[in-house]
């Protein structure tokens, strides 16, 4: 042990014997915090600051029995790590997700660092409780049930006085903590004062986590969600209240119970909503009879505040057990002419989807500088529209958006239509010329879709463009100055073509600045919000749109192999022929309407397909051709689920044509 270690073990044993804490020879005040923690390693578990404890990591099998255990919260907080891991990734962090217990369900860690903080045991597996670490981000914060930064010397083991460690606690819908979101890093020489940023997103981002388990737990669940200010209603800001099919309250999340300012959840669950808000309860859990995208004042019965609340209904299949006419109960209104548009905003876009939420935080993050956006997924995901509404958000929503999709232009045309030309510069060029879809752009949005299609020599041009903010029309010698904001899109893998010389490296850095991953449909969590709000922006006439029960069953069952773009074809051909302004199963495409009939067997609920067995597994898979990800889609699962099921059945992931065909 160095003579650093040895300092920290004497300042260690000395606080315990009653003196004042001392860092470095200089005493200071320890926080009650860390003193606890301090006091609790030494008589409660008996740790030795001096010695180096062999850092305590389960079997991969027990790993994989957890990690299946939190499924739902590793996928929705992978996410949110992945998104903050990049906003300090030059900073020499590990952002670390572990259980209720401290054990390591997920890890970001700082490429240049890996080996380093192996050693220091933050890998994946591995048990940072209190009792196993001593005083850490981690242990003391399940300890102490709340946010904590342990800095420096202010951990117990002298193997750990390197590191700083900020932990914040996720709770689950009943209060309870359930996780903890980490950031730790070695040798920094900023204070604790210096680490308050760094604690500020985390602490951002563990309440988005909370946020986002909180909805998608109660996702077939009415929602009422409130904030005093209505820009903020159904954002992470707002305060989210899960009712039962009569209007009782079932669940409340931390943000409400702030709002209200009530300390105690069994104060208000129970209760029915009418008792908390001046509204009527049988009218805000019908979906019938109540708006679900309409923003309603509203005020508490306690002090008379303001609020704005709008309510998220869940699974549609409740509408027929409200008591309303024998007709009503068969048909559901979903949009007033009142609320269409023909352009959704990205709230609109992202509905209650985890990942598209995490997509939206982003991009309104970015919107207003000019970091280039690259937002990927696969076909009809809605990319154009995602880009669009991002567009709007920013600050050049006023000025042009122009698209061009690299895929749906020959291969000789796309230079002109890109980088404009003069008259004359070559045949068959207009007479009057063509500024271009770059020159086109200046000052606003230029969307490139399906970039990877661009052809290389294009490429060197484009990365040129954006380097130079200057354009240089085909015939031309003087090149004009423009200003460009670029977002970009592909269905392809990108990195994959860039190994193979089919896309310029260089280029792939200018454009990323920030990537965005659009879902599938089949794996979205709020198909119903999206139906809803589809069906509102394709209504062109002053009749309120509606869709009856069975058509919209079937259209939750549907796999929608074409994605976001394929559902609003389907509803916007449905809107067109159906009679009265009510779409019936009969106006659905064949391949909808034939899909397995939700009454003949349990809905699944959103984003949540049924389970498959081993034969259907077996069976879907020979279907692909052994193929993982086409056979994840086509079960709705991520590519993750499908491998922990196949895991389970005994099939092995590197299985054969043949091999599937005999059903091993």
């Amino acid at each position: 042990m160095n003579s650093t270690g040895s300092q920290h073990v004497t300042d260690v044993l000395e606080f315990l014997n009653g003196h004042r804490a001392r860092a470095h020879g200089h005493e200071f005040d320890l926080n009650a915090v860390i003193a606890g923690s301090w006091r609790r390693c030494a008589l409660d578990y008996s740790l030795d600051p001096a010695r180096d404890y062999t850092p305590t990591v389960i079997d991969s099998h027990t790993l994989a029995q957890r990690q299946a255990q939190y499924a739902d919260l590793v996928e929705i907080a992978s996410a949110e790590i992945d998104w903050l891991y990049e906003c300090i990734a030059e900073s020499g962090y590990a952002m670390v997700l572990t259980d209720a217990s401290g054990l390591i369900l997920y890890e970001r860690t700082d490429g240049s660092l890996i080996d380093t903080f192996l050693d220091a045991g933050l890998m994946i597996g591995a048990d940072w409780s209190e009792p196993r670490e001593g005083t850490n981000g981690i242990g003391t914060c399940i300890a102490e049930n709340r946010p904590v930064l342990v800095h420096r010397n202010e951990h117990f083991r002298t193997c750990h006085i390197g590191l700083s460690c900020s932990g914040f606690p996720i709770r689950d819908p009943a209060g309870s903590l359930v996780a903890v979101l980490d950031a730790s890093t070695l040798n920094t020489q900023q204070t604790r004062v210096g680490l308050t940023h760094t604690m500020a997103l985390l602490n951002l981002s563990a309440r988005l986590i909370e946020k986002c388990l909180f909805l998608r737990h109660f996702q077939q669940s009415s929602v009422f969600r409130f904030h005093a200010r209505p820009e903020f209603v159904n954002l992470q800001h707002d305060g989210a209240i899960a009712l039962a099919h009569d209007a009782t309250i079932i669940a409340v999340d931390e943000v409400a119970l702030r709002l209200l300012r009530i300390s105690n959840r069994a104060d208000l669950i129970g209760r029915r909503i009418d008792e908390i808000f001046d509204v009527s309860a049988p009218e805000l859990v019908d979906p019938v009879r109540h708006d679900p995208a309409a923003l309603r004042p509203v005020r508490d019965t306690q002090l008379g505040r303001r609020f704005f609340a709008s309510v998220d209904h869940g699974a549609v299949t409740r509408a027929s057990q409200v008591s309303t006419p024998a007709r009503v109960e068969r048909v559901l209104q979903l949009a007033p002419p009142s609320t269409r548009k023909t352009q959704l905003t990205l709230e609109e876009l992202a509905g209650q989807d985890p990942q598209m939420l995490r997509n939206v935080r982003s991009a309104h993050r970015i919107a207003i500088s000019r970091v280039p956006v690259m937002i990927q997924g696969p076909t009809g995901a809605g990319k154009e529209m995602f880009a669009r509404a991002l567009h709007a958000a920013s600050n050049r929503a006023t000025q042009p958006f122009v698209a061009l999709n690299c895929a749906a232009i020959p291969e000789s045309l796309i230079e002109s239509e890109l980088f404009g030309y003069r008259s004359g510069a070559f045949t068959g060029a207009r007479k009057e010329g063509m500024r271009g879809k770059i020159l086109q752009s200046s000052g606003g949005t230029l969307f490139l879709d399906e970039i990877g299609d661009m052809p290389l020599a294009l490429q060197t041009r484009l990365l040129r463009v954006l380097e130079e903010q200057e354009v240089l029309p085909l015939g031309t010698e003087t090149p004009v100055k423009v200003d460009l904001r670029v977002i970009c899109a592909s269905h392809q893998n990108l990195r994959a073509m860039i190994a193979r010389g089919e896309f310029r490296e260089d280029l792939y850095y200018r454009l990323n600045g920030i990537t965005l991953e659009l879902p599938p449909l089949s794996m979205r969590t709020d198909k119903e919000r999206l139906i809803r709000e589809f069906l509102a922006a394709e209504t062109n006439d002053e009749r309120p749109a509606a869709i009856e029960m069975d058509a919209f069953r079937q259209l939750l069952a549907y796999r929608w192999p074409g994605n976001v773009r394929e559902l609003r074809n389907v509803i916007r051909t449905a809107l067109a022929i159906c009679d009265g302004g009510v779409v019936r199963l009969r106006d659905l495409p064949s391949e909808v309407r034939e899909v397995a009939a939700p009454e003949a067997m349990p809905t699944p609920a959103p984003g949540r397909p049924m389970r498959a067995g081993k034969d259907e597994l077996l069976h879907e898979m020979r279907e692909c051709g052994g193929n993982m990800s086409r056979t994840a889609e086509r079960l709705g699962v991520s590519r993750n689920t499908l491998y922990r099921r196949c895991k389970r059945f005994g099939i092995p992931l590197s299985a054969s044509r043949q091999e599937l065909d005999e059903g091993r």
